[in-house]
């Protein structure tokens, strides 16, 4: 059994610009991940392959990352018990609107917990992950709360930028 706690799939490589904001949090807060690319149209074996590697390496969360028809996620979601984070990619004439509702409208009983188009959703969707592995894992737990804290310095310091104008 290794550490890996996170596998990150794309099914493009040109998806790694938005999803190295998972790899990026993920790997701030503490949790071992790993990103690869595994298509659902074009490499369904693949994607059979590194599901069963992931579940016999202790693999808790698919952190799931697709544009256009998007159907990635919900493959993945169908092949496990595990959750499965569904990213939206913006790579598409559509925006992302057609990953959207490709990733958040699955049928009953196959859940893919769906965060924003892009970059943000993917930095969301790793902080999600750590959400799930922290009510097993208090370290993470505290890492997650030093992150919020980090995140209201940040406001509380544009605001003091402010006063300055």
């Amino acid at each position: 059994m290794s550490d890996l706690q996170v596998q990150i799939l794309m099914g493009s490589g040109s998806d790694a610009d938005v999803m190295r904001n998972t790899v990026r949090t993920l790997r701030e807060l503490g949790v071992e991940c790993e990103m690869t690319v595994a298509s659902a149209h074009r490499s369904p074996d693949r994607v059979r392959q590194v599901l069963a590697e992931a579940h016999e390496r202790g693999v808790k969360v698919f952190v799931v990352g697709a544009g256009a028809a998007a159907h990635l996620a919900g493959v993945v979601a169908a092949h496990t018990v595990l959750p499965v984070i569904g990213v939206p990619i913006d790579s598409s004439p559509l925006g992302g609107f057609d990953a959207l509702l490709s990733t958040v409208q699955m049928p009953p009983g196959v859940p893919v917990a769906t965060v924003a188009v892009g970059k943000a959703g993917a930095t969301n969707a790793a902080v999600l992950a750590a959400q799930i592995l922290a009510v097993g894992d208090r370290e993470i737990g505290a890492r997650l709360a030093d992150y919020r804290r980090g995140l209201a310095e940040k406001v509380d310091r544009a605001a003091a930028d402010l006063k300055e104008i």
